[in-house]
């Protein structure tokens, strides 16, 4: 398919198109944040057969927010397997759904974060109770050793198992880990780590990825970050509701000793402080 540049959408507020675009290139990033698991370098189509909740709610989104036109053609074809496939990062997907230089275009409009946070607030996947959340953001995990002063979180062991809850407190946009904001987190080589992220934010979209140091600076890492260990990203979760706060877990192995970055992917966070240091120490 050959993508054309729509207009530009008014500064003021996004245009449809643009809408489209950015629910397109969320759904694509994220695999509906709802536990697909998909990166964006896979060269497979997840099952539409096997993930019926999350192609299901993908038709709901894209056929509130479709048009009669946009990127070079009709929508209608989005509501199917294919274009489904498509927007889930298959073999057939654009370079820019894989990380690679973003259209012009999609730059255009803003809130982006509100707007994921809207449109997926009531997707599917398990939820917490703010009570919940809050003990999970306090808790020092097993095996780690929490530093306030140097505002680091130490494992000794590898087997890692931690709770992140993202933007906990309004305005600012930060992570809270074992009672501490945006602290450098240590892991050994090799450690198997278990992340579960809670969206705490009542009206915004985050989301946890471990990158290239430096991947924060990106204005849309979303689209361009580099995923530091296959597994390490969960792009975004919806707003929570009445019926609680999202969470999802990731899960990778920490293969490479080096010095990572954890950030929230979705536009604009992490350059506004959503972003901690990850360090893999060497083996011993």
């Amino acid at each position: 398919m050959t993508l054309t540049t729509p207009p530009a959408p008014s500064p003021q507020r996004p245009g449809r198109r643009g809408l489209v675009a950015l629910v397109v290139a969320a759904l694509a990033a994220s695999g509906l944040g709802a536990g697909l698991g998909l990166s964006l370098g896979d060269s497979s189509a997840p099952s539409v057969t096997s993930s019926s909740s999350a192609y299901d709610y993908y038709q709901s989104v894209v056929d509130r927010y479709g048009t009669a036109s946009m990127m070079g053609g009709g929508y209608g074809w989005m509501m199917g397997p294919s274009g489904y496939s498509w927007m889930m990062g298959g073999a057939n997907a654009p370079a820019w759904m894989r990380g690679q230089d973003l259209p012009g275009f999609m730059m255009g409009g803003g809130g982006p974060g509100t707007t994921m946070g809207r449109l997926f607030a009531d997707a599917p996947g398990p939820r917490v109770s703010p009570a919940h959340a809050a003990r999970l953001g306090e808790a020092v995990p097993a095996g780690a050793t929490s530093d306030h002063g140097a505002n680091r979180l130490v494992f000794s062991t590898t087997s890692v198992d931690l709770a992140v809850l993202a933007s906990p407190s309004m305005p600012g946009e930060n992570f809270r880990i074992a009672g501490m904001i945006n602290p450098i987190i240590i892991v050994p080589s090799g450690a198997e780590v278990h992340i579960e992220l809670v969206n705490a934010d009542g009206d915004m979209a985050h989301g946890f990825v471990v990158a290239a140091q430096g991947a924060g600076s990106s204005p849309m890492p979303m689209m361009t970050a580099a995923v530091a260990f296959p597994g390490a990203a969960l792009w975004f979760l919806g707003e929570s509701t009445s019926a609680g706060m999202h969470t999802g877990t990731l899960s990778f192995t920490a293969s490479t000793a080096g010095t990572y970055q954890y950030l929230c992917p979705v536009p604009g966070h992490a350059e506004e402080g959503m972003a901690g240091t990850f360090v893999v120490s060497p083996a011993r």
